[in-house]
Parts: structure tokens; C-alpha cells; sequence
């Protein structure tokens, strides 16, 4: 039935976009401006026009307001290119209709380096000159890709991406577990996740645990890097790094407001503002966001206020102040289900008393100075605090509940009397500085463009619990008292060189990290203090080869790192455990092409020999549990990403586009001399055993049609295979719900949009089938979200 449904649709969806009748002559109009970033207008810019296909260019200059215009023009993707001195090259990728007037807006980036940065616009995917001079796999997922799919969370976001496998917990997505090829995916532990370049964790180096977010509604796009690109970036090199942009300030007054309500008590509301006065722009924005999560009594609202600077001091440098408040009060359980419990009502919740409180504040600064056109200095300022308080009467479904060995409590029937809770509570405090030099120059006729940096990071970890005597306690009897603080010195360098068709680009990164552990519970009321120290090495070399314009050959190597926890290194007696770093070889291969008007694909085959690789000791890792060293494991397998945008390809104004991200991991396990980590099977050997929540296929497909007019309809699968809940391959579920496997499961969405002049109102559906699945088993069984169905409006002004 889905399957005649599926046809049925595709067969509608291609009789729409059937070719329409073209202008006998050529009338299409292409205008705009080149700006700087501060869309200031650069006069004199030379602005590049053509079709590689037909073998259609034109040129021309910018006026002094940096306008250009190209006028009497056929309807077809066009690829567009600016350049001036003093700036680097930068394109974007035009659709011109039949008898389309657009307008557009290229800016340009101080220094003059290479590589471009290309803007896409209606919908054409990215040429091979987007990441040409990257050696590695990187994906970008757009502001229209965001808002054409609607996406209510950052999961549905990154399962656009090949290689992501993002696991749901809450239903709400505000504590998202992201892998990257094969990575248990548990607290996206294995992820380096930045925000405009600034790290969103909370501990980095000392607790590399995602319990605070950003909401996805924030950013204009989403870069995603998998290969040896990530040498410049740390400490975590091993899975990849997502960075989430925020939009710029505009240079003209403009704002949006964005109402959104939908089933499950579901409420969006968002407002932003920005303008430029003078050199000086300003952007900021607001959103209430408030809803019910997969299960019952789980319910999340938050605040998020995001404010963004822009000045240019003078005409060599810039500086950008961001700063952002966020805060969220949910009535949320840590714990899973039991299996009796998930097969008599999979969305049940007894922990009703079980609630959440974050709060975090941050702030960074970043400034650029141009000293030539080839010199840039970029310095980094950040500082964040993060408070994080959960009360809860169970961490996973081995509690039933916590203090039951208590005479007041007498198991599930005092739940929500005489029961007691926990209090974790957490307060991290981080800063540091980050300046980084790129200069571009010539050695022995060979253009070169050279990167290095260094930082310095500090973190504080306060950590207590406290144990209430009611289910509704805010306060108790003081067990933990907790403080780890880190200190992390970082260095990188890398050198591109420009080849003719070929880049090659050596790294090196060095980390040298400083813990830091102290129990001030320690018997003799003096307190216990533990240090340790390491030093890691990170190589890397990739290089990139375009025999055309729209191929790209890329390959790679380098080593991956990722420091252990402070817990896990230093114990609450303070002696040190010979826990070693994540070390790992990771090395791809692969090709991006653009091999006509329209169509977009990139593969890349992949393979990660971990020397060592720290895994949890206990099923409910991370709750109170320590980690140990998992030894060697194997990761291998196949990317494949692609688009078709029949618009462009057959020249329409009606455009049916397909998308798709596959990954394929054959290889995902034990091999080295490894035992179980589980309680009482520790002398079972595992080698060989498939790595605990790492599938086999994931798949992301999406089936879309755009009209002229503003209408614009999608259909999205996204189907996982089955999976391992734990490392000795458990085939029949426990009575706790902890082991066993996770059956393979397809979620489809739907979505409608309608733009009228600057009005879009549309409809959205998640887990369109009301599809029951299982996500998650590390604290107990986890079911993904309900069916979901969401409406709204955005209006700009």
C-alpha cells in the first residue's frame, strides 16, 4: 500500500514538472550587488557570468555601489563569481526562469585565498568549487533545505547528512546523540560541535557530554566535516566536526516572526530583527519554544535570546560580538522502560516527578585584522556558564526507584509518596582565547596558503548531589561534592599547496591537556586532590584533485584523538587510572561531481582503525559509571550523497527535486583482544562482536515539488537498521530492557508550503504513519516520537 502510495506520487509530482514552452529569445535579467562582510558596496569588483556547458561567459565591473547587471539572458543555472583585491574569490549558483528578473548579493571575505565560497540559491546543489580545496568529505545543509523539510529538531536536520546517525531520547531532541561513521552516538561524546566556530559543549576537554543544545531554529546553515580537515580544529578529531552558523545582520532593516502550534501541546514562537546603521550591524532574536515529548509526563519549555554585532572598525579590521541566553525547565525522566512495562504501554513515564533545569549563558568575541591582503590575524574570545539541575527518582530501569533499600519508601507503590529523589547537580564555567594567522604566499613558484593557531582553555566542573527525602525535594543530604577543572594549551598548523589541479595539504595539531580532580567529601574533611596530564601528537595530510570543473578527487589520513574525562582519569581518592586517550587512524576516499545542470553527488569510502577506543563500562554509561579502554575496533564503509533538481537540469520553471544520504558500515566492530563490560560477563570475550548502537544501513530520502507560484511539497523517508544494544550482540531481550537488539524501523514526514509575497504558511507532519519503534536502550527502552502534526506561519517585514 505505502509503496502504490509512493508511485502514485512520484507519477503526479513528474506530470507537474513536464517542460514548459520557452521565450524564443533570450529575457532574463540577472542583477546585484558585491559587498563586504559588513555589505558595505565594493566598487570595481570584476563579476564572472557563465553557463560551462554552452560555454557562455560575460564579465563585467561593479559600479560604485557594487551594483551589476547582465541582462538578455536564457533560462538556465548560471554560475556566478566575484572578485577584487584584497578579498578572496567568492560564487554562488543561480536559476534563471523564463523571463526571470533575479537579484542577488555576492560578499566578499577579507584576504585573498582561494578557495570559494559559494553561495547556493534556489535549490541548485553545490558545484565542486563549494569544497574543492578541502581535503575531506564536507557536507552543507542550508537555510532552504531547513525550512523547505520544516525541521523540528536538530536530528531531523543532521539525518540529511550521510555517515550522521542521530539517536532520539526525549522526543524533543534538546539533548541529541549524534555518531559519525559507526561512533556510539550516546551524548555525542564522539563529535567536536561549534557554533560559529566556538564550542557549544559545556566541558570539552573534561566531559564531552551534549546535556545543552542550541535550537536549530538559530541557524542559517550546518557544516559538516568527516575528513582530515578536522586537524584544525580540536581536541576531538575522531568522528568529525559540525559547526552551526548564525545569519549576519542585513544591510537594510528586516524581520520575521514565525508563529507554529501543533498537536502534543506543541507551540513555536519566534521573532528576529536586524539592520545595519552606519558600519556598524545588529541582529537579534527571540523564541519561545514549549511542547510535549515522546512519552508521558515529559514536557520541555525553554527560552532562547541570541543577539549578534557586527562592526568594522576600520578597512582592515572587523569585530563580531555575539552573546546568547538560553534556559529550559522540563518535567523529564532520565530513565527507560522495563520490557513488561514498554509492551504494556510503550509511552508511559511513572516519574512524573522528575524534572530539568538548564541555564546557560555565553558570550564570544571575535576579531579580524587584515595587516595585507595576504596576512589575516582572526582572534577568538569566548566564555560560557552552564547550570544544570536534575531531579530524578530513577536513572535507568535497573532503579525502580532510587532509595528503595529506604524503610519509607516500598518500591513503585510510594513512587509518588514517601519516595525520595536525587539531585544532580552541575555548574561548568569555560573560557578561553583562540588567534589564528592565514597568509598566502609563493615558495619556489608554488602558491602556498598557510594556517596556524593556538588557543587556550580553561573549565570548571562543580559537581554535587544531593538526596531528597520527597519525590518533590529541592534539597537534601549532601553525597558528592565534586570539583575537575582542565587546562588545555593547542596548537595547529597546516600548509596548502596549489598544484595546478592538485592541493595538497599537510597538518599537524598538538594538545596538551592538564586534570584536575578534588572530593571535598573525603573522610578526614580535608579534601582529596588527583592530577594528570597528556600530551598528543595529531598528523594529517590530504589532498584534492580536479581534473574538471565539476569533479573533485579527494583523499585523506590523519589521526583521530579525543581525551578521556576527568572522572575517568583521576578517582574520587584521588589516585590515577591508566585510562588512555581515544587514538584512532582514519583515512577516505572519495569524489564530488556536478556532471550536469542540476545533479549533484558525492561518495566516499571511509575506514577508522581504532588503536583504542574508551567505551563504557556499564550499560547505563554515564550514569555514575566509569569508562574503560575498549581496545581495538574497525569501522569501514560507504557515503553516498546525491540531488536531482529536474529545474535546472530541464530547464523549468517547475522543479521536482530527490535527494538522497545513504551509508553503508559492513564493518563496525571489536578487533582486538577485548571482554565484555558488563556486570557479570566480563570474562566473555566480545572480539569480533558488532560495536553497540552502530547500524548497518541508514537511509534519508526525500521526494520534493517547487512551483512557480510558491507552492512547494515534500515526502521524506528515513529508515535505520537494526542495531546491538550492547557489546556481547544480545539477541533476546532482558527483563530490564537494557540488552538486546534494536529492530530496524522507517519514519516518513510530510510537508507543505505556500509563500504569498512575503508570507509562507505551512503544514508539516512527523512520523507520518504513527510509527512505534524503539531508540534507545542504554538507560532502559526509549521509543522514538509519536506522529506529529505541526502548522504555522513566517512573515517577513
Amino acid at each position: 500500500m505505502f509503496r502504490r502510495r509512493t508511485l502514485l506520487l512520484a507519477a503526479i509530482l513528474l506530470f507537474a514538472a513536464r517542460p514548459c514552452a520557452l521565450a524564443d529569445e533570450p529575457s532574463g535579467t540577472l542583477s546585484g550587488r558585491v559587498v563586504d562582510p559588513l555589505h558595505a558596496p565594493v566598487a570595481g569588483a570584476t563579476v564572472t557570468l557563465r553557463h560551462t556547458e554552452s560555454g557562455f561567459e560575460r564579465t563585467g565591473v561593479t559600479d560604485g555601489s557594487g551594483a551589476f547587471v547582465f541582462d538578455a539572458l536564457d533560462s538556465r543555472a548560471y554560475h556566478v563569481s566575484a572578485s577584487s583585491p584584497g578579498f578572496s574569490l567568492a560564487a554562488i549558483l543561480v536559476a534563471l526562469g523564463r523571463m526571470e528578473r533575479r537579484d542577488v548579493t555576492i560578499v566578499l571575505e577579507i584576504g585573498t585565498f582561494t578557495e570559494e565560497v559559494v553561495v547556493m540559491t534556489r535549490r541548485l546543489a553545490a558545484t565542486p568549487e563549494t569544497v574543492r580545496r578541502i581535503p575531506g568529505s564536507v557536507h552543507v545543509i542550508d537555510r532552504r533545505t531547513l525550512e523547505e523539510s520544516r525541521v523540528f529538531t536538530v536530528n531531523e536536520a543532521l539525518r540529511k547528512v550521510p555517515g550522521v546517525n542521530v539517536r532520539d531520547e526525549e522526543g524533543s531532541a534538546l539533548r541529541p546523540n549524534i555518531g559519525i561513521r559507526g561512533l556510539n552516538p550516546t551524548r555525542s561524546t564522539k563529535v567536536l560541535l561549534l557554533e560559529d566556530g566556538v564550542f557549544v559543549t559545556y566541558a570539552p576537554y573534561g566531559d564531552n557530554a551534549t546535556y545543552y543544545h542550541p535550537p536549530i531554529e538559530r541557524f542559517s546553515s550546518v557544516e559538516i566535516l568527516k575528513g582530515s580537515g578536522q586537524i584544525a580544529y580540536g581536541p576531538v578529531t575522531v568522528g568529525g566536526v559540525i559547526n552551526y552558523v548564525t545569519p549576519d545582520p542585513t544591510a537594510e532593516p528586516a524581520g520575521s516572526l514565525t508563529i507554529v502550534g501543533g498537536n502534543r501541546d506543541y507551540f513555536n514562537g519566534r521573532g528576529s530583527y536586524s539592520t545595519t546603521v552606519r558600519n556598524v550591524g545588529f541582529l537579534v532574536d527571540y523564541m519561545r519554544k514549549q511542547g510535549d515529548g515522546a512519552r508521558d509526563n515529559i514536557h520541555s519549555r525553554l527560552n532562547d535570546v541570541n543577539a549578534k554585532v557586527v562592526a568594522r572598525l576600520t578597512d582592515r579590521q572587523t569585530l563580531t560580538l555575539r552573546n546568547n541566553y538560553y534556559s529550559e525547565d522540563s518535567n523529564v525522566t532520565y530513565s527507560g522502560l522495563r520490557e513488561d512495562e514498554y509492551h504494556a504501554n510503550a509511552l508511559q513515564n511513572p516519574f512524573k516527578n522528575d524534572f530539568a533545569y538548564f541555564d546557560r549563558l555565553g558570550a564570544s568575541a571575535s576579531h579580524v585584522y587584515a595587516f595585507t591582503p595576504r596576512l589575516v590575524l582572526t582572534t577568538n574570545f569566548y566564555a560560557s556558564r552552564f547550570t544544570r539541575d536534575w531531579w530524578r527518582q530513577s536513572s535507568n530501569s535497573g532503579q525502580r526507584p532510587n532509595d528503595d533499600a529506604d524503610p519509607k519508601c516500598r518500591g513503585m507503590a510510594n513512587l509518588d509518596t514517601t519516595c525520595g529523589n536525587e539531585g544532580r547537580l552541575r555548574r561548568y564555567a569555560t573560557g578561553g582565547v583562540e588567534p589564528r594567522v592565514r597568509y598566502g604566499y609563493r615558495f619556489f613558484g608554488v602558491g602556498s596558503e598557510a594556517e596556524f593557531g593556538a588557543r587556550a582553555h580553561f573549565e570548571v566542573q562543580e559537581r554535587r548531589q544531593r538526596n531528597g527525602d520527597t519525590p518533590t525535594a529541592r534539597s537534601g543530604v549532601l553525597v558528592e561534592n565534586n570539583q575537575r577543572t582542565n587546562q588545555a594549551y593547542s596548537s595547529f598548523v597546516q600548509n596548502r599547496l596549489l598544484l595546478g589541479r592538485w592541493t595538497v595539504t599537510p597538518g599537524l595539531r598538538v594538545e596538551h591537556v592538564e586534570f584536575r580532580r578534588s572530593n571535598r567529601l573525603a573522610a578526614d574533611g580535608a579534601g582529596v586532590t588527583g592530577r594528570a596530564a597528556l600530551t598528543q601528537l595529531v598528523p594529517g595530510v590530504g589532498a584534492s584533485f580536479d581534473p574538471s570543473e565539476r569533479f573533485t578527487w579527494f583523499a585523506g589520513v590523519h589521526r583521530g584523538f579525543a581525551p578521556p574525562r576527568t572522572e575517568d582519569v583521576i578517582t574520587n581518592s584521588g589516585g590515577v587510572v591508566e585510562l588512555d586517550a581515544e587514538l584512532s587512524w582514519n583515512s577516505e576516499l572519495g569524489v564530488r561531481s556536478l556532471p550536469a545542470p542540476g545533479i549533484r553527488l558525492e561518495t566516499t569510502w571511509f575506514r577508522m582503525d581504532y588503536q583504542n577506543q574508551v567505551v563504557p563500562a556499564n550499560l547505563a554509561g554515564g550514569v555514575g559509571a566509569t569508562l574503560t579502554n575498549g581496545g581495538k575496533t574497525l569501522h569501514q564503509g560507504l557515503e553516498v550523497s546525491t540531488r536531482l533538481d529536474t529545474g535546472a537540469l530541464r530547464r523549468s520553471v517547475h522543479n521536482v527535486y530527490a535527494s538522497l544520504a545513504y551509508t553503508f558500515i559492513p564493518d563496525a566492530r571489536f578487533t582486538g583482544v577485548r571482554f565484555s563490560g558488563i556486570p557479570g560477563f566480563q570474562q566473555v570475550g566480545v572480539t569480533g562482536n558488532r560495536l553497540p548502537y552502530a547500524p548497518q544501513h541508514l537511509l534519508n530520502t526525500t521526494l520534493g515539488y517547487e512551483h512557480p507560484r510558491g507552492v512547494g511539497a515534500l515526502v521524506e523517508a528515513v529508515r535505520v537498521s537494526s542495531q546491538f544494544g550492547d557489546d556481547l550482540n544480545t539477541s533476546v531481550p532482558t527483563p530490564d530492557g537494557q540488552r538486546g537488539p534494536i529492530p530496524g524501523y522507517t519514519v516518513w514526514n510530510g510537508t507543505l508550503n505556500y509563500r504569498v509575497r512575503r508570507s509562507t504558511m505551512f503544514v508539516t507532519v512527523k512520523n507520518l504513519f504513527d510509527t512505534l519503534y524503539i531508540a534507545d536502550r542504554a538507560r532502559g527502552i526509549l521509543p522514538g516520537a509519536p506522529r506529529l502534526v505541526q502548522a504555522g506561519m513566517r512573515v517577513e517585514f
